[in-house]
């Protein structure tokens, strides 16, 4: 996929690519590099648009105990709208929906709402119906054993450190920890208003991996 042709020698090639493994953004690694920042966004926009479309071919169902919550992204409040500013469910940001297998694969979707149907649409697309599923308490993931799974175990969000549900994993801190990382990681790019589901699809990528791994898959997927 990368060639001479796209504009840049095979070594500047593996230098951004180097770059982007150790995710400096375009601009720090064209400052870096010495390189026109558009030509180093043109590249990290093809390395995205690659992620993504692996990231969307990975059909496999997840399996085992798997995690699923719900994320909020955008401005605390945007211009003009006046009022408390709000966190969570009832927000004006866009929700973005995930599910984390444990040990394993994180899968996540934006989803136009939090709503039973849309939630449970997404769960039995992608869960097996032999999995454990954990999820706090929001109504959105009533009724997941009576559609088929083999068992739902539910947590309260607010919860007390040493609560024995936690010490027999209940809990949803894989998942949370994504939320995490992901939402620090785009921190960095101003909150990503453009191509925000590139983005995603990225932090669900590079999530768990050094650079050296990043670094040889990304090598992989450019082939």
């Amino acid at each position: 996929m990368l060639n001479k042709k796209n504009g840049l020698s095979a070594y500047r090639q593996r230098k951004v690519m180097e770059a982007f493994a150790v995710d400096l953004t375009a601009t720090q690694a064209a400052h870096l590099l010495g390189l026109n920042r558009k030509t180093v966004n043109r590249y990290y926009a093809l390395f995205r648009t690659a992620i993504a479309a692996h990231q969307r071919r990975q059909s496999a169902e997840l399996v085992g105990t798997v995690e699923c919550d719900e994320s909020y992204f955008g401005a605390d409040r945007p211009r003009g709208v006046i009022g408390p500013r709000k966190r969570g469910r009832g927000t004006l940001k866009q929700p973005v929906f995930g599910i984390f297998e444990r040990g394993g694969r994180v899968f996540t979707e934006i989803v136009p709402d939090v709503k039973a149907k849309t939630l449970q649409n997404l769960i039995r697309g992608r869960v097996s119906l032999e999995s454990i599923v954990v999820t706090d308490g929001w109504r959105g993931y009533d009724g997941l054993v009576d559609v088929g799974f083999d068992a739902h175990l539910r947590i309260k969000k607010y919860r007390k450190r040493g609560n024995p549900f936690v010490d027999r994993g209940v809990h949803i801190n894989g998942i949370e920890s994504f939320w995490s990382y992901t939402k620090r990681r785009l921190a960095r790019f101003n909150g990503v208003k453009a191509n925000f589901d590139l983005h995603l699809k990225e932090c669900e990528w590079r999530w768990g991996k050094d650079p050296p791994t990043i670094l040889a898959a990304l090598r992989r997927l450019m082939v």
